[in-house]
């Protein structure tokens, strides 16, 4: 058996039977074994694409950073707006790193350990042993503002601030100690995150995501086009006037754009399963659905996120 299947194999065991024992672990966490994004799946975001290939050295080639006369920086920090593409980079990162890739949903992990306070110290030695003994890995903690996080629901002023950060620090650096772990944080919110996470040896480094408009995006919706003409097998837009569309609505995020573009092939599926006439995309389709949006966005109390294909 190749090595590279044995090593998957390894990881999903071992994350299947850390996952058994802990319960938060298994609601807030996922492990993609052989994640498979390229940098050239991801439209724009040059200057970050850049930073994470810088980091995958770390994995790929570490005696470079010695070379140079300097080390890779402990951790990286993500910071960003939802639906920017954060996720979708460190899945990159752990492609270009051959690395799995375990993807923490912090603000619900926080709420899953608060509820199981008792098993915390015990959860901490398990994590460490799970990933000493796991092969080379990347591992993102999503959202590390952590009570400001609407993905729980709502803000939690109410959590226990100092306990959490106890662990979350304790958690953090049990990670960064495995020199074969690769380790990437986020946050939406950097206005409001606690600076413990920035001393030296935790996240040493920053990085920007922030989409240029209308380049950016455009390259995003294009990817998604092309993407979703090959799963067809045939073409499915017109001539379509990317940078018009995106021009006629300054608020969405890039994964409300490209959800927003999936709204309108679902649109012309339906068209064609009630037999009515569903011709290609054209840059009034999308134009229209950006109308839609902006109505929802005026009647609900959404936020700037979406989910970046």
């Amino acid at each position: 058996m190749p090595d590279p299947v044995v090593a998957r194999e390894r990881a999903t065991n071992l994350w299947s039977s850390f996952e058994r024992k802990f319960p938060p672990i298994a609601k807030a966490s996922s492990l993609d074994a052989q994640p498979a994004v390229g940098v050239e799946q991801i439209g724009g975001l040059a200057g970050a694409k850049e930073e994470v290939l810088t980091y995958a050295c770390a994995a790929t080639d570490p005696d470079v950073y010695a070379r140079w006369g300097t080390a890779p920086p402990s951790a990286l920090l993500l910071i960003g707006r939802e639906g920017v593409g954060k996720t979708l980079l460190v899945k990159a990162l752990a492609t270009r790193s051959g690395t799995a890739f375990i993807h923490v949903l912090l603000p619900r992990f926080v709420v899953e350990v608060v509820h199981r306070g008792g098993q915390v110290g015990e959860l901490l030695e398990q994590w460490s042993q799970t990933l000493a003994e796991m092969p080379p890995v990347t591992v993102y903690f999503d959202e590390l503002e952590f009570s400001q996080a609407e993905a729980i629901g709502s803000r939690r002023p109410d959590l226990p601030v100092g306990p959490i950060m106890d662990f979350l620090l304790d958690l953090l650096e049990r990670t960064i100690a495995c020199t074969h772990v690769l380790v990437v944080g986020s946050t939406s919110q950097p206005d409001t995150l606690r600076p413990a996470f920035l001393a030296p040896g935790r996240f040493e480094r920053v990085v920007e995501v922030n989409p240029v408009a209308p380049d950016d995006v455009v390259a995003a919706l294009v990817l998604h086009k092309d993407a979703a003409e090959k799963r067809a097998g045939r073409p499915l837009f017109e001539a379509v006037d990317w940078e018009h569309v995106v021009a006629s609505y300054a608020g969405p995020s890039t994964g409300e754009w490209v959800r927003l573009l999936h709204a309108v092939l679902r649109r012309k599926a339906r068209c064609e399963a009630a037999h009515e006439a569903a011709g290609p995309v054209t840059t009034e389709d999308l134009v229209r659905e950006v109308d839609r949006l902006r109505q929802t966005r005026g009647r609900l109390p959404v936020s700037g996120g979406g989910i970046y294909l």
